[in-house]
């Protein structure tokens, strides 16, 4: 929930002109600045998605934005099941699953975020907890989980200025993509996102990971030579 108008223009207008090629950026912005991202970012190589959207195609759901809205703005992708959403609006694995079922079919493609809180890491639940919620979405989906974005934010590492070391973020993401591949062949190739402090210092280690194909880029998306600095670092990152 950061900025207004006039920033924004300047933020969106700095990032659709120093686009990296060979880079997929996608701005996630607040909804009453869908309009003004449509005008500002199309055309360029740049797209914009939304922070949430409701598991219902209509009706009676006063303030729950649908798929079909975002659609109409130019929406590529959506967040579901942030970790913010999780914590403070008391978000089930259930229900970010049916919002990624909502988006998918509303001809969105949803960024499913998973993560562990600080205590669940230090019980050692890592495994079991960031497994249900991406179980969760995998049977509600099936076959269309191939379909999605997976995203690990470990919720420890979100606005602290912590940063999961290379290694620890690796070995989630490829507990990850192990379940996706047992899934189905084709979720296998789902592009998994880390998202936890990413900074221009930091992404290309992360980028680097044999199982971490870009970042879910929190506060330092908000400077965009800081942001344009973690593409460069993602342009340059090896294929894996």
């Amino acid at each position: 929930m950061n900025g207004n108008h006039a920033s924004n223009a300047a933020l969106l207008l700095a990032l659709a002109r120093g686009a990296i090629p060979g880079t997929q950026a996608v701005v996630c912005v607040p909804f009453p600045y869908m309009h003004q991202a449509r005008e500002l970012l199309g055309g360029s190589q740049v797209k914009w998605a939304a922070q949430d959207v409701s598991a219902h195609a209509k009706g009676a759901y006063t303030g729950e934005v649908s798929a079909a809205m975002l659609l109409e703005f130019g929406c590529s992708h959506v967040l579901v099941g942030h970790s913010e959403r999780r914590q403070y609006h008391g978000e089930s694995s259930e229900l970010v699953a049916g919002k990624a079922g909502a988006a998918l079919a509303g001809g969105l493609i949803p960024i499913v975020c998973v993560g562990e809180t600080l205590a669940e890491r230090e019980a050692g639940r890592t495994e079991a907890v960031v497994l249900a919620q991406l179980d969760a979405a995998i049977a509600r989906l099936g076959t269309d989980m191939a379909r999605t974005v997976v995203a690990y934010e470990p919720v420890w590492a979100i606005g602290t200025g912590r940063t999961a070391a290379p290694a620890q973020a690796q070995d989630v993401h490829r507990m990850l993509r192990q379940r996706l591949r047992e899934s189905s062949e084709a979720a296998g190739s789902v592009p998994l996102l880390y998202g936890g402090s990413v900074k221009a210092d930091n992404a290309g280690q992360l980028f680097g990971c044999v199982d971490i194909d870009g970042g879910l880029v929190g506060g330092a998306s908000l400077d965009a030579v800081e942001f344009l600095a973690i593409c460069g670092e993602s342009a340059a990152a090896p294929e894996h």
